[in-house]
């Protein structure tokens, strides 16, 4: 299981990006995300999301990071621009083991770098969150994601030019 913890969701000013967090996180393989900061309306748009597109991938929101990390059974891995360089990191990874992706909004608190089992470096350079948990997630799976199938109501078939959505009129 791939669970990703999102820390510091301030309503008002990152809900964008962490619903972006949240697409990738389902899209890329996870089957789980945790938000710091309760906030029902992206539960309700991933919901929805999950409804049309398949998946059940699940949000919860207003959670303890502490307690989620004193939860946790498996690997915690903390993506960063401060930790071991990616590719290195990679190779002590177990995938088949639970892990837990924490990506922050705001400046992280130290008890996090502590508490994480891997401080990851996806680049050195100040960058998005959700790049650095896409690159992450398609590195940590190898690529599997693009063969998940969904099982959604909508499904998108890949095309060189166009569109190609198929509507399927059974209840995901």
């Amino acid at each position: 299981m791939i669970a990703v913890l999102r820390l510091g969701h301030r309503v008002d000013r990152d809900k964008r990006i962490t619903t972006h967090v949240a697409l990738v996180a389902r899209a890329f393989g996870a089957e789980k995300i945790f938000i710091t900061t309760k906030d029902v309306k992206i539960e309700k748009t991933l919901a929805s999301i999950c409804s049309r597109f398949g998946s059940d991938f699940r949000v919860e929101s207003g959670v303890s990071p502490s307690s989620i990390l004193n939860h946790w059974e498996g690997s915690v891995v903390h993506l960063t621009m401060y930790g071991t360089q990616l590719s290195t990191a990679l190779s002590q990874l177990n995938t088949h083991d639970n892990t837990l992706v924490i990506v922050g909004a705001e400046k992280v608190p130290r008890y996090i770098y502590e508490r994480a089992d891997f401080n990851i470096a996806v680049g050195n350079q100040p960058h998005s969150e959700v790049a650095a948990l896409a690159l992450f997630l398609d590195r940590f799976t190898q690529g599997q994601w693009e063969n998940h199938s969904f099982h959604g109501q909508v499904e998108i078939i890949p095309t060189e030019r166009g569109k190609k959505v198929i509507t399927h009129d059974t209840e995901c």
